[in-house]
């Protein structure tokens, strides 16, 4: 009777050992599949961007031009960049266009978000129409009808001939060709206009009947109420295109017909980029540019982000 007594509860106590190594094979299997699934993203980040990546850090450092085996220089490709005056141009050239498409940008798209946000007949067709730009935007075909459009005797040069303005062609005029890439990307502002919409439309609308209780016109509502509730969306949107305008590339070589002029007047920093690593042979230099955009790039990020503790209003720092 005691042998009896004695063997049952350690039969009983076996059981959960058996279930849990019985469930070990059933997990290895799904995380399996799972790495299975995921391999093709995996594989296509080692050699698609990790790889690159460590490579081009690599030939920053050296003297490299695509055919010969690259040398070690340590940092000489970066102190030739900040002595190279065109590299200077170009940093020159880009800085003004963020500085200048960017806002313009945002603003057109706040300002049609403004108006799509109210209920009209063919609400639909409307922001279709003003989303279609971000679409087609960037490809070859529109820098080039974009170029026919602001070349001299073309439409915009015989408006504002018409109008009294005689400035010519802005491709040809080394003191109007940036501004001709400046309306191109504001000519795409639907994307960040779509993300604004989607911001105005989680404005509570009891805030608006307050404020008009109150006595609060149209620019005091906007500017005590709708602004810092799509502070977010509205951070958001600067993060991304001032990222997107210091890589401004298809539309200046296309324009410029290849060659960032006149007087490297288009000369933005990714097409010296390009004319160093691909038509100089220069693949060191280029690389080093290229690392030296990133920590431009990633400096502007960090300043954006430590700002916003100012000016970007969230729900839970008012809870």
């Amino acid at each position: 009777m005691t042998l009896v007594k004695d063997s049952a509860p350690a039969t009983r106590k076996a059981r959960p050992a058996a279930r849990t190594t019985a469930r070990r094979p059933g997990r290895r299997r799904e995380n399996l599949a799972g790495y299975l699934f995921m391999s093709p993203w995996i594989a296509g980040f080692l050699l698609l961007t990790a790889g690159p990546m460590v490579a081009s850090l690599y030939f920053a450092f050296t003297d490299y031009n695509l055919f010969n085996t690259p040398k070690w220089v340590g940092f000489a490709n970066f102190t030739k960049m900040l002595d190279d005056p065109r590299w200077q141009k170009s940093v020159e050239v880009t800085a003004k266009y963020v500085v200048i498409g960017t806002p313009l940008k945002l603003l057109l798209a706040l300002g049609v978000a403004l108006l799509l946000a109210q209920s009209r007949r063919g609400q639909s067709f409307y922001r279709a129409a003003f989303y279609a730009p971000s679409l087609i935007g960037a490809s070859v075909s529109v820098g080039f009808v974009w170029r026919s459009l602001f070349s001299d005797g073309a439409v915009v040069d015989r408006t504002q001939t018409f109008l009294g303005f005689h400035v010519g062609g802005w491709v040809g005029n080394a003191d109007w060709v940036l501004y001709c890439l400046v309306a191109l990307t504001v000519w795409q502002f639907g994307a960040p206009m779509v993300i604004f919409l989607a911001g105005l439309k989680q404005v509570p609308r009891e805030l608006y009947e307050a404020a008009e209780m109150d006595g609060a016109g149209p620019l005091r509502k906007f500017w005590n109420i709708t602004l810092p509730m799509i502070s977010p969306v509205l951070f958001f949107n600067v993060l991304l295109e001032t990222i997107h305008s210091f890589q401004i590339f298809g539309s200046a070589y296309v324009v410029s017909n290849t060659y960032c002029g006149p007087a490297d007047a288009t000369l933005v920093y990714t097409c010296y980029l390009y004319q160093q690593g691909f038509k100089n042979a220069q693949m060191g230099f280029a690389a080093a540019m290229a690392w030296m955009l990133l920590l431009a790039v990633a400096l502007v990020t960090a300043v954006l982000f430590w700002s916003q503790k100012k000016w970007v209003h969230y729900e839970e720092d008012a809870r």
